[in-house]
């Protein structure tokens, strides 16, 4: 949806003009199939759950829209990018526990700052192009050494996130060696961009899906050890 919306975007800049939809690899009618296909799927699956979380899906759906015309008026497309994407380990917590509480809530929280502050850093490459366009972001509007500062401090607040869901759940070591571990790959994610060297920034970003796996088998092996 992301890329369709923001096709001609991605078409004008030379970084993302190879992209399958501007480079024409994809039809448009073929991924609004998909989109359509996709929202489908997430309505029956909504359905099969529980009542909560039919009730939710119209704030999910509205953020998965409404996160692509962002960056067209506001810097803080990355804070809203981190409340789309948060939505969806909440939105699993109420698959399983049928409500929303400081936990679920935290967890959300958690997960949004991660990824904003990534966004944050991969946006950093486009920060001339976006300012260029008038198109908006916390690079273009704030300058990279800004944005990157950010960045530091929204992962700070995901690691102190991430300990607290320890502390209040009970999960326990393994888990915590999991993230401390994640707390290594973000330190590392961070030493590898700065202001004066971005050429490193797609490695920094790829981090976070070695992070995210991580975050995942640690906290399945506490719970199956248990």
């Amino acid at each position: 949806l992301n890329r369709l919306i923001d096709k001609q975007i991605d078409k004008e800049n030379p970084r993302t003009a190879l992209r399958a939809l501007p480079a024409g690899l994809l039809k448009e009618k073929e991924v609004v199939l998909f989109i359509i296909a996709s929202f489908v799927l997430l309505f029956v699956s909504a359905y099969q759950l529980n009542m909560l979380a039919v009730q939710l899906l119209p704030i999910a759906v509205f953020f998965l829209v409404f996160y692509s015309y962002t960056k067209r008026f506001t810097w803080a497309c990355h804070l809203i990018l981190g409340i789309t994407d948060g939505l969806a380990p909440l939105g699993g917590y109420v698959a399983v526990t049928g409500t929303i509480d400081w936990i679920g809530l935290l967890l959300f929280a958690t997960v949004g700052l991660w990824i904003a502050g990534f966004d944050i850093i991969y946006s950093c490459q486009d920060h001339e192009y976006d300012r260029e366009k008038g198109l908006h972001s916390i690079p273009s509007q704030f300058g990279v050494k800004k944005a990157l500062w950010i960045a530091r401090v929204l992962h700070v607040l995901t690691v102190a996130g991430f300990v607290a869901l320890w502390y209040m759940t009970d999960l326990g070591m393994w888990y915590l060696i999991g993230i401390i571990a994640s707390t290594l790959i973000l330190i590392y994610e961070h030493t590898l961009v700065s202001e004066k060297d971005l050429s490193k920034v797609n490695t920094a970003f790829s981090m976070n899906g070695i992070l995210s796996v991580l975050v995942f088998v640690f906290t399945l092996i506490d719970l199956v050890v248990k």
